[in-house]
């Protein structure tokens, strides 16, 4: 096997996808589903068991090994939103990247929280076409607060594990911000 067919294999392989495909009851906005979270963060997300897995601990347990990938094909609408919640890690690695302490990344990453966030159809969006549009400015305004909750609540995960328990980087961790997910650049 040559290097360009083992690339080519490399960008086929299967990706791990997420394990929420129960559509069944559950609220979408912009064809997402608003899965529950395990969070005290305020949002419109139903909340979910402490002891049960969320899609934000699926985005961190497969973002080193789905971020490889440059094509992700989508076999539930939860794979949607674990498709934007790992851009969503990639940019806040980039953040966190120079930031040599834990209190200097946690001020990054709430800066990074403060920042708009547009959903589709709006300038700025990182996957036109992945998320229907919005019919309505209350769905906009759905989907946009609760992927600032599932944001918030990634963020705060996201700590966790790329600061070792002493406050300084964990570099198997912030490796992963020169990664490009999808040939989408991460700003």
């Amino acid at each position: 096997m040559n290097l360009l067919d083992l690339l080519n294999h490399v960008s086929i392989s299967p990706v791990y996808h997420s394990s929420f495909v129960v559509e069944e009851g559950i609220t979408k906005a912009c064809g997402c589903p608003v899965l529950p979270l395990k969070s005290h963060i305020k949002g419109p997300a139903p909340v979910s068991e402490q002891d049960k897995t969320d899609i934000v601990d699926e985005a961190i347990t497969f973002f080193r090994a789905n971020v490889f990938f440059r094509n992700f094909d989508i076999r539930s609408p939860a794979d949607k939103l674990l498709i934007y919640l790992t851009y969503y890690i990639n940019v806040a690695l980039k953040r966190l990247e120079g930031c040599r302490t834990l209190a200097v990344g946690t001020k990054a990453i709430i800066n990074l929280g403060l920042e708009n966030i547009p959903v589709p159809g709006e300038a700025g969006f990182p996957f036109p076409g992945l998320f229907v549009l919005p019919q309505s400015q209350e769905e906009a305004d759905l989907f946009r607060n609760y992927l600032k909750q599932v944001r918030e609540e990634t963020s705060g995960r996201l700590l966790s594990v790329a600061y070792r328990a002493n406050g300084t980087p964990n570099k198997w961790w912030l490796a992963f911000a020169k990664r490009k997910f999808m040939n989408v650049v991460a700003l």
